[in-house]
C-alpha cells in the first residue's frame, strides 16, 4: 500500500523517528487505499529549520525570478490536472464532474490571478517628499489546510506566499493528503529552491502548538473550523505572529418577494448543496419574505426531489458523501437536533439514503419553519442541509442575517438593484453575492466576526504575506 511521506529542504523523506500510519479512507466506498505518515516535533523542527535557512536567499530573489519559478509550477499543475482531480475524488469523494471543472480548476484560476497580482505589484515606490515605501516577505510561515477545498486553500497559500518571497511549511489535511502529494510534486518539478517549500503531514493534535508556537515562524495562515482557529490564534500569540485565518460560516441568502424566485431558488439549493454542503461559505439560511414563504417552500422542496446521490467516479451533477464517519455522526447529530427543536422536516432526515448504506452518505435536508435561535440556524453543519427561515420586512432580513457569531458569505436576490445594494451594505459579511452572482479570482475572499480575519486571493492574497515598510530621508 502507498505510504505518504513529507517533503523537507527539497527532498522526499520519511519521518526522522515517527512510525505511526494513518489510514486514508476513501468516503464512497470506505476502503482503506493509502497511509500517510504522521510528523512528531522533530520532522516539525526540520522543517521549520529548511524554510529558515531558505528565507535569505529566496527573499532576495527578485520579484520577476519568482514569477518564473510560480508559472513553472503552473505548467506542472496543468500537466497534472487529470490526476489531481482523480485524487480529490478518491480522497474527499468529489463526484468526478466536480473534481475536474471545479474543485481541480481552483488551482489553475488562482494560480494565474496571483501571478496578474504579483506582475502589476508596486513593492519599492516613493513616498512623500524623501521617504521610500517596501513591501518584503514576512519570513517563515507555517500553512495549514482544510479537506473540503483541499487544492483551493493550499493553493491560495503557497503561491502568494512564494511570490511574496517568503519560505514555508505546510501541513494540508491529513485526511486528504493525495493532492497535497501531487501539488508538491508539481513545486519539485518547478525547481523551486531546496527549503523554499516544506511538506509534513500530522495531526493538529500532535503537532499543531509546536508547530504555531515556534520562534522561527512568524506567520501562520489557517484555514478551518473556528475551535481550532482560537486555539492556534492563542498558541501564535505568544511570539506575536501574524495570523490569518479564514474559519466558520453560516451565510444568510435573503429572498426577497419581488426575486425570479423559481430562479433563486433553485440556485440557491445548488450553492448549498455544492461539494455535499463542505464550505465555509455555503447559503445554508434561506432567508425569505413571509409574502412568499409558501411559494419559496414548495419550490425548495421540488428543487430537493430533484437532488440526485451517485458514486463520485462517476461524472454527473449527484452529491457525493461526507468526509468521514465522525462527520457523518455530526451531521447526523445536528439533524436530529433539528427535528427536535421542532422544525419542520421538509425533505430527508437522519439516516443513510436508501441504496448508500455503505459509504458517508446523507440525505439532502431541508428544513421549514425555523427561527434564527435554533441550533440548526446557528450551528455550521457543513453538511447537505439548509433551513428556511421567514422575515417580515427588510429590517428584519438584515438583522436575522447578521444575528450569527459567523460573518464570512451572505446572498441577497431581488430584481431590485437599489435594494439590492442597500441590504448588501448594511450585511457584516466579508463577501455578498447580488442574485447568486459568482465571486471572481481577483476579489477578496474572508469574513468578519467568528469567521477569520485577513483576506485571500490575488493581490489581496498577496499582501497578508508581506511587511510594510518605510524609510525615511531615502531620497
Amino acid at each position: 500500500m502507498n505510504k505518504l511521506a513529507f517533503y523537507i529542504n527539497g527532498h522526499w523523506c520519511k519521518p526522522l523517528t515517527s512510525k505511526q500510519l494513518l489510514p486514508v479512507i476513501n468516503p464512497a466506498t470506505e476502503a482503506v487505499f493509502a497511509e500517510v505518515y504522521l510528523a512528531k516535533t522533530d520532522d516539525v523542527e526540520a522543517a521549520v529549520n529548511a524554510a529558515a535557512n531558505a528565507f535569505d536567499a529566496w527573499s532576495q530573489t527578485p520579484l520577476p525570478q519568482r514569477i518564473l519559478k510560480v508559472e513553472a509550477f503552473l505548467a506542472a499543475y496543468q500537466k497534472h490536472y487529470g490526476d489531481m482531480a482523480r485524487a480529490i475524488t478518491e480522497e474527499m469523494g468529489a463526484p468526478a464532474s466536480m473534481s475536474f471543472d471545479i474543485q481541480t480548476e481552483t488551482g489553475v484560476g488562482h494560480t494565474e490571478a496571483h501571478l496578474q497580482a504579483a506582475k502589476t505589484a508596486l513593492i519599492d515606490e516613493p513616498i512623500g517628499e524623501h521617504g521610500q515605501l517596501l513591501k518584503e516577505p514576512i519570513g517563515v510561515c507555517v500553512l495549514i489546510t482544510p479537506w473540503n477545498w483541499p487544492i483551493n486553500q493550499i493553493v491560495c497559500k503557497v503561491i502568494p506566499a512564494l511570490l511574496a518571497g517568503c519560505t514555508m511549511v505546510l501541513k494540508p489535511s491529513e485526511l486528504t493528503p493525495m493532492s497535497a502529494q501531487l501539488f508538491t510534486q508539481c513545486v519539485h518539478e518547478a525547481g523551486i529552491p531546496n527549503g523554499v517549500f516544506n511538506m509534513i503531514h500530522g495531526t493538529g493534535a500532535d503537532i499543531g502548538n509546536y508547530m504555531t508556537s515556534h520562534p522561527l515562524v512568524n506567520m501562520v495562515s489557517f484555514t478551518g473550523s473556528t475551535r481550532a482557529g482560537v486555539e492556534i490564534a492563542k498558541s501564535a500569540a505568544t511570539t506575536v505572529k501574524r495570523m490569518s485565518q479564514e474559519l466558520g460560516g453560516k451565510s444568510a441568502n435573503i429572498i426577497f418577494a419581488d426575486a425570479n424566485l423559481s430562479t433563486q431558488v433553485e440556485l440557491g439549493v445548488e450553492a448549498c448543496m455544492l461539494n455535499s454542503g463542505q464550505s465555509c461559505d455555503a447559503p445554508t439560511r434561506m432567508l425569505v419574505e413571509a409574502s412568499v414563504y409558501g411559494q419559496v417552500a414548495e419550490l425548495a422542496v421540488d428543487a430537493f426531489a430533484s437532488i440526485t446521490l451517485g458514486d463520485p467516479q462517476q461524472h454527473g451533477d449527484h452529491l457525493g458523501p461526507v468526509i468521514s464517519q465522525p462527520h457523518w455522526h455530526k451531521v447526523q447529530h445536528l439533524i436530529q437536533t433539528g427535528v427536535d427543536e421542532g422544525a419542520t422536516l421538509l425533505s430527508g432526515g437522519v439516516g443513510k439514503p436508501q441504496g448508500f448504506e455503505q459509504g458517508y452518505y446523507v440525505k439532502p435536508t431541508l428544513f421549514g419553519d425555523v427561527n434564527n435561535a435554533m441550533a440548526i440556524a446557528q450551528e455550521e453543519v457543513f453538511g447537505p442541509v439548509l433551513v428556511l427561515i421567514p422575515f417580515k420586512d427588510e429590517a428584519e432580513a438584515i438583522r436575522i442575517a447578521n444575528d450569527s457569531p459567523y460573518g464570512l458569505g451572505a446572498y441577497v436576490s431581488t430584481q431590485d438593484m437599489g435594494k439590492a445594494r442597500r441590504v448588501a451594505r448594511q450585511l457584516r459579511a466579508g463577501t455578498v453575492h447580488i442574485n447568486m452572482a459568482d465571486l471572481e479570482y481577483c476579489m477578496p475572499f474572508g469574513g468578519y466576526k467568528q469567521s477569520g480575519n485577513g483576506r485571500e486571493y490575488a493581490s489581496f492574497g498577496l499582501h497578508e504575506f508581506q511587511e510594510i515598510k518605510a524609510i525615511a530621508g531615502y531620497r
